[in-house]
């Protein structure tokens, strides 16, 4: 049967699917409705297809399977329709005005002759005009929307997808859906494909192939962190995404890479005898890097600065002694363009990077403070005493005109005024980032690179702190001598006991390194729920959303899915003070601890400094704030992150971020927490590794728990597995350090 009326109240949404439950106006009796919308806004009118059905809890209830909206037709309705926030600029006393003036007109006059809006008070011609195309976009959105929603893409998916085209969405999306993986982030090929199926194009379309191509080394690329594939395993993977193979699949194969290679999507070359292929931007976010760090580090000074009275002053003022392998590290720092300093914790590189500031001072040097993430660059700022700011923040996200041109402010044209740029927790810095800092370096700038190798490699495609280093082309000082700890501390001692493929102390006799034998998941689970609730908050005086878990992985009982889910209800329960809202199956509340997922250049964020508001643009991977605010009917959410900058995040953003009272292992690269918990499982050995579970003890400043069984930590610990990436960037540094070799010949 089909009903039809204007939404009285929503009482429910999941702004991910759209599902919602709201009440209509249905021949004046209130209904409750559940299913599917694309938006959700008190007054519009729908007309649903569906049936009543008696809900076991909730009673009986519209269930709708289709539906339209339908513009009213009651001047109330009509009224109620623009007063409702759809179309902006029109507020309630605005509408009135249009509804008295125009009466059952209005909407045609909106539409086909938006100019005579101009004769109502407050409106002039420019807001008429705005009015009427606003309008007329709603209704090409919402039928997008739907159109899309039909293929079981979700509303934030489709609200993404239509931003990229506009009004040209369903016109291209019939043409060809394969569209959507090249061109919109997070569509993968599988959902392109359901749409293509359904629209009749053949599973050998050329279309088809080229998409699956891509997507296959594209998920090479975000999955596992390569910058190439061997030509062999992308047509290996390829098949088995598309279900074809035989001698027509490797037709179709090398058609669609020929096509792709000529409209310089992707590049192939030999690499070590191997046929490669990769895409075009990652050659060049490796190319880049090596060309620079080759010119950097050409320009080492011919005659060695002897620091030696300077480091002298440096240990008498603080009452240090380095060891030789610092004072080299200093050296090295200061008399190369290019310099690694690599090490585990507590072997003084923080230290190190205070003297070389001193003595850069004392030359009358300007330098530059960077880490990849927010909580890294604070870190780096509290030890040293220097401003010190995220590689994006320092250098600026471009905004307005300037985004245009290039994504950051400080580029190859625009290089960085300074003289040296120190970068901690390299490790965690992948390929396109690492290239964007690398354009931005001025000819004579010294580079310096703070980082610990045997930590997890970067989140992003590339490997670059560990490629560096085994290029042999640049100097790199390995400091080995431990100098920070204390005699009842064991966090630094088993962390090097980890990296050294030791089992750790596990006697519980520290003040800071703890673990609880558990065997079964549950009981696991349990434990750290617990520990992270009650027993810490009690022992460490913290609270309990400042307790960090890390977890091996996303999925099962101690996974961070379960983990956050449980967290959230002790930590930061629901209230009918708290709004929610529900994206995929995730609950945020107001409260809640999240982290964003994925780099957004575009979020606008603003941040007090003293008195004066600063405002800039970009929320970072891995940046960890509260959810201060959520608007029910808009689903805009406020977040205030750690570092102060506050950020409205529009409805379809949303899903960039996670619950963050449990985080993965590789997600804390660069963090670190005053207590961590990390669960111990059994699992694959090509994830449970041991510098996972290094990488998770180096996380924490005052204190580590590991609850579960010691056999498990055991086979960690034991596991010197590493996933091999493919990168070029090694390859590319020598060749590049080669032919500047021989220039200088």
């Amino acid at each position: 049967m089909i009903i039809e009326g204007p939404i009285e109240e929503i009482i429910f949404r999941n702004e991910e699917n759209g599902y919602t439950v709201f009440l209509l106006d249905f021949k004046g009796s209130l209904t409750t409705c559940v299913g599917k919308l694309v938006n959700a806004n008190v007054g519009e009118n729908l007309s649903l297809e569906g049936d009543f059905v008696n809900n076991a809890k909730y009673g009986i209830q519209f269930a709708f399977i289709n539906y339209e909206i339908v513009l009213p037709t009651s001047l109330s309705g009509i009224e109620k329709y623009l007063a409702s926030g759809l179309i902006k600029g029109v507020g309630p006393v605005t509408a009135k005005n249009i509804v008295q003036t125009f009466k059952e007109q209005t909407f045609d006059i909106i539409e086909m002759s938006p100019s005579s809006l101009a004769q109502i008070r407050n409106i002039s011609i420019k807001k008429a005009l705005e009015i009427g195309e606003k309008f007329k976009e709603l209704k090409k959105m919402q039928n997008s929307i739907m159109f899309l929603q039909k293929y079981n893409i979700s509303t934030n998916m489709a609200m993404k997808i239509y931003e990229f085209y506009g009004s040209n969405t369903i016109n291209v999306v019939k043409a060809n859906p394969y569209r959507l993986v090249e061109d919109i982030d997070g569509i993968g090929f599988l959902s392109a494909d359901r749409i293509a199926k359904s629209i009749g194009i053949p599973a050998q379309s050329e279309f088809r192939v080229r998409a699956g191509l891509l997507y296959s080394l594209l998920s090479s690329t975000e999955k596992a962190g390569h910058t190439f594939l061997p030509k062999k395993m992308l047509e290996s993977q390829s098949s088995a995404l598309l279900e074809l193979d035989g001698e027509i699949f490797s037709k179709l194969f090398d058609e669609a890479l020929d096509g792709l290679v000529l409209d310089k999507t992707m590049l192939r070359m030999w690499q070590d005898n191997v046929e490669i292929v990769m895409l075009s931007k990652y050659y060049f976010y490796e190319k880049s890097i090596a060309q620079k760090l080759a010119v950097l580090s050409s320009t080492q000074n011919i005659e060695k600065i002897n620091l030696d009275d300077e480091i002298l002053h440096f240990e008498q003022r603080n009452k240090i002694e380095f060891h030789q392998e610092q004072k080299n590290a200093i050296f090295a720092a200061l008399n190369n363009g290019v310099c690694v300093i690599t090490g585990g914790p507590g072997t003084g590189k923080t230290t190190i990077i205070k003297c070389i500031i001193e003595l850069l001072k004392q030359q009358k040097q300007k330098f530059v403070l960077l880490a990849p993430t927010g909580r890294a660059s604070k870190r780096l700022s509290d030890s040293t005493g220097e401003e010190a700011k995220t590689i994006h923040r320092g250098l600026e996200v471009a905004q307005g005109a300037n985004a245009a041109i290039g994504r950051f402010v400080y580029n190859e044209n625009n290089p960085l005024k300074t003289d040296v740029v120190i970068v901690d927790e390299m490790s965690m810095v992948d390929a396109p980032l690492m290239s964007s800092l690398c354009k931005a370096l001025p000819r004579q700038c010294k580079l310096i690179l703070v980082g610990d190798k045997d930590q997890l490699p970067s989140v992003g495609a590339g490997n670059v702190l560990d490629d560096v280093i085994k290029s042999q082309t640049i100097p790199v000082c390995t400091l080995t001598k431990i100098f920070r700890q204390s005699d009842n501390s064991l966090i630094i001692t088993n962390a090097h006991l980890i990296n050294s493929g030791k089992m750790p102390i596990l006697d519980n006799h520290s003040q800071d390194f703890f673990f609880e034998e558990k065997s079964d998941l549950e009981q696991i689970k349990n434990s750290i729920i617990d520990l992270v609730t009650k027993r810490l908050p009690n022992f460490t005086k913290q609270e309990s959303v400042q307790i960090q878990v890390l977890a091996p992985l996303k999925a099962g009982v101690c996974g961070i899915a379960n983990l956050n889910r449980i967290l959230q209800e002790k930590i930061n329960p629901a209230s009918i003070s708290k709004i929610e809202l529900v994206v995929g199956d995730t609950i945020f509340r107001e409260g809640d601890k999240v982290m964003q997922t994925a780099n957004n250049y575009n979020l606008v964020w603003s941040k007090m400094v003293g008195f004066v508001e600063e405002q800039g643009e970009g929320v970072f991977n891995g940046d960890i704030g509260y959810v201060s605010k959520i608007d029910y009917q808009s689903g805009e959410t406020i977040v205030e992150f750690e570092d102060g900058r506050v950020c409205t995040y529009p409805r379809t953003e949303i899903s960039q971020l996670s619950l963050a009272y449990a985080i993965t292992i590789h997600k804390s690269q660069g963090s670190e927490f005053d207590t961590v918990v990390i669960p111990v499982i059994a699992g694959a050995p090509m994830i449970l590794t041991r510098n996972l579970i290094y990488t998770a003890v180096t996380r924490a400043k005052k204190m580590v728990v590991l609850v579960g069984e010691k056999k498990n930590l055991k086979r960690m610990v034991s596991n010197s597995y590493t996933a091999a990436r493919f990168t070029l960037l090694k390859s590319l540094l020598k060749e590049a350090k080669d032919k500047i070799k021989e220039l200088y010949e």
